[in-house]
């Protein structure tokens, strides 16, 4: 299986950006699509972006297009979601996760998640 650990995180204004990183180890890291989440107090856990095992697919979440990107680095195991233009309505625990299988499909493992707080 794939360990993941997430990174990056923090306080920052509405309008500002973070990058999130998500590091993998344990298995191939190319072989997996990795997908973002979040999940807000009192709310469940929602799709954010996902990428494809090559990079050339990537989905990604009404509420963050045009906004966020994901994006990854086989050569350095890790994916990406740089997000821009944050309003406090993004404020959520963000989740890294990979699968074997599509990126729209179900995830199989998760990182510990990463806390990201927008002020208005």
């Amino acid at each position: 299986q794939v360990q993941l650990v997430e990174s990056g995180g923090g306080l920052v204004q509405a309008g500002g950006s973070l990058r999130l990183s998500c590091a993998a180890s344990g298995r191939t890291f190319s072989n997996y699509a990795m997908g973002w989440f979040r999940q807000a107090p009192g709310k469940e856990r929602e799709f954010v972006a996902a990428i494809s095992w090559g990079g050339a697919l990537t989905y990604y979440s009404d509420s963050v297009e045009g906004r966020f990107t994901i994006a990854r680095d086989n050569a350095k195991n890790t994916a990406y979601l740089l997000m821009s233009s944050l309003k406090p309505e993004d404020t959520a625990l963000y989740y890294c996760a990979a699968t074997l299988g599509r990126p729209q499909g179900k995830y199989d493992f998760w990182g510990q998640g990463t806390q990201v707080t927008v002020s208005s």
